[in-house]
This record gives structure tokens, sequence and C-alpha cells, in this order.
């Protein structure tokens, strides 16, 4: 019964060792084979960026999206992650729910289709957790029943990019460094009219500020060495609530020695909208090895 016990411990080990190779390094191989796809934006009513004269209470209003979204408790989100390298634009989308109270969430993610247009993989269904990236539908090599595991605190990028998709939660609390915020106008997202900030936040202060549940995700994010750099430029849209409808936030990621701008968005709508999610038991954890 040890020996067993150590062999999934061993088995687990080897998840967490290669959990940087999960779901972006599907998204870069399809890069190489020219998959290319846009990200999808939205309509703006406003006039050109400028600063409003009030970039303290726009600091305060991204730095409390967070909060905000907790207060709302649940939302449906869409997610999209962009990867640009190359002259070459690869993106992957996901969609689900996140419950903000319960930090979980579930997406299913779809990656590119080859480029003759047929997909090349199964959508993966991926479970969110403060420290855990559950997948399903992995593929190299795990069976179609079984879950891949991924301590979050263990990959260099603290998973803000790995999974193809940044979680809601952990992108809101990386807005808690938010600095050089500016006013860009008013728009209308999703039917509802929102203000946009820009603005930088910093990895290292991210890690050091964050709640108990993100710290070690953002901290290993911070001394890692998954990004070339160190400061992360985003767009943030909040609402008259105060909660977030959507962040974008460009990662400039490293991939096999070279930098790759990494554009992860997030659109959230359908507060309160209730969301279950259920983690796998560990009988379906996958034990074995991953495929390259």
């Amino acid at each position: 019964m040890v020996e067993r016990q150590g062999q999934r411990d061993r088995g687990q080990g080897r998840h967490q060792e290669r959990g940087r190779s999960g779901v972006f390094t599907a998204v870069a191989l399809a890069g190489a084979a020219g998959v290319v796809a846009t990200v999808c934006g939205c309509a703006v009513t406003g006039g050109a960026a400028a600063d409003d004269g009030s970039a303290g209470d726009g600091t305060a209003a991204v730095r409390g999206a967070a909060g905000a979204l907790v207060s709302a408790g649940s939302a449906r989100a869409v997610t999209s992650m962009e990867m640009a390298a190359g002259g070459t634009r690869v993106t992957i989308r996901g969609e689900g729910g996140y419950d903000f109270r319960g930090r979980m969430g579930s997406l299913t993610v779809t990656l590119p289709k080859d480029p003759a247009g047929s997909p090349e993989h199964r959508p993966i269904t991926e479970l969110l957790s403060p420290s855990r990236l559950y997948m399903k539908n992995r593929g190299a090599g795990v069976p179609a029943d079984k879950w891949v595991r991924v301590e979050s605190a263990t990959l260099e990028d603290g998973n803000l990019v790995t999974g193809g998709a940044t979680d809601p939660l952990t992108a809101a609390e990386l807005l808690h460094t938010a600095a050089r915020v500016t006013y860009v106008g008013t728009e209308t997202l999703a039917g509802a009219t929102v203000r946009h900030y820009r603005g930088v936040t910093d990895l290292r202060a991210a890690g050091r500020q964050a709640p108990s549940y993100a710290r070690a995700a953002l901290t290993a994010a911070a001394k890692g060495k998954g990004f070339a750099a160190k400061t992360v430029p985003f767009d943030a849209y909040v609402d008259d609530a105060g909660r977030l409808r959507k962040v974008r936030q460009r990662f400039s990621y490293l991939n096999q020695g070279s930098s790759v701008t990494v554009s992860s968005t997030t659109l959230l709508y359908d507060f309160g909208t209730p969301v279950s999610v259920k983690l796998p038991p560990a009988d379906d954890i996958y034990a074995g090895r991953i495929k390259d």
C-alpha cells in the first residue's frame, strides 16, 4: 500500500514538473504551424484616451475590483488567450462560470484548429481553484476519463498563462497593484455602461500584497523565470457597481528562450448566476507519465 502511494506521489511530481507544458504548449505548436486567430473586442462609445483628472478614483476602482467580484458572488465568464510571435497570432478560448466566494471556477477551453481547419484536440475541461488547476481531455497519453492536476505554485508563471486561461479572481487580484492608472473613456459592454481604465501592475508587489489564497501562485510568477518582464500592462472595464466586467492583461512570456507577448482577456457577465464546481476525487487523478 505504501509503495503504491509512493508511486502515485512520484507520478504527481512529474505532473507538477511538466505542468508548464500544459495547454499553452499546444498553442505554441499551433502557432508554428501558422494558425491565426484574433481576440474579440467591444464597442467604444467614448472619445479618445484621456486623463479625466480623477486618476486617484480610477486607481481605487481598479484596485477594488476583486473585492467587488467577491461581493457579487459569481458570474459567467468568457476567456481568450492570444499569443503573438513572429507575425503569427494564435488564440485559445474558454467559456464557463466562476464562484468568487468559493474561489473556484469551471471552463471549457477550445484550442485552435489546425491549418486545414480541423480541430486538433477535443475541448479541455478545466477546474480552477486557488492553488490547483485540474484538466480533463488533456491528451498527451492521459486517459479520457482521468484528470491532470497541477499545483499552481510549482509553475514558473504561477498558472497565469500555462492553462490557456487566467483564473478570473487571480486576474482581479493582480489589479491590487495597479499604478499609472488613466481614464480612457466610457464604453458599452454586453449592454452595460462601463468605465475603461488603463495602467500597469507589478507581479512582485502582487505577490507580496495578495491575500493568502492567491499569494503562492502570484509569488511563483514574480520569482519564477516564466516572464521576461515583471510589469503587466492592463485594460480594465468597471461598471457602476464597481464590478470588473472585462480585463485584458498583456504578459511578456518566455517560451523556449524567446519573449512572446501573451494577451489574456476575461469577460464577466450574468452576475449572481449559480456556479457549482466539484473537484475530482483522488482516484480520478492521473498518476502516469504525460507525453511531450
